[in-house]
């Protein structure tokens, strides 16, 4: 069984998303974690949106990357540039690999239009997950 850590900055949005499809997408064949460099909580509207996708997240936990150094990944995603500049070094086999999702958590305006945003991260996570699930697992 494969083992795959998603990092972001807060663990509150994109990771969680990110680790949501990943389970779906990759069933039994994968253990799937996220962390931050920092915790923010799970953000409601990130498992509102998620909810409408069919994923569950709503027990998530908002993690610390330091949770996770006796966890040999095979994998280790990060989903922000703040992650990929600030993770700290554990030591691990993984593969790296890096995307640059937009925070949907800084949106600001209307809530529809911080809804709107939400979604359209949500859908590019979900593409990504599934390419990456389809390519690596």
């Amino acid at each position: 069984m494969k083992k795959i850590l998603v990092l972001c900055t807060g663990n509150s949005c994109r990771s969680q998303m990110a680790e949501g499809y990943l389970r779906k997408f990759a069933g039994e064949k994968a253990d799937v974690y996220s962390a931050g460099v920092e915790t923010h909580g799970v953000n409601s509207t990130a498992i509102a949106i998620m909810a409408e996708d069919g994923i569950d997240i709503s027990n998530h936990t908002s993690n610390n990357i330091e949770e996770y150094t006796g966890i040999d990944f095979d994998f280790v995603i990060t989903v922000c540039d703040n992650a990929k500049e600030r993770c700290p070094y554990f030591p691990t086999n993984a593969k790296r690999f890096h995307h640059n999702f937009p925070d949907p958590g800084k949106v600001t305006g209307s809530g529809q239009q911080v809804k709107e945003e939400f979604c359209t991260v949500r859908d590019m996570i979900k593409t990504y997950c599934e390419n990456f699930i389809k390519e690596n697992i």
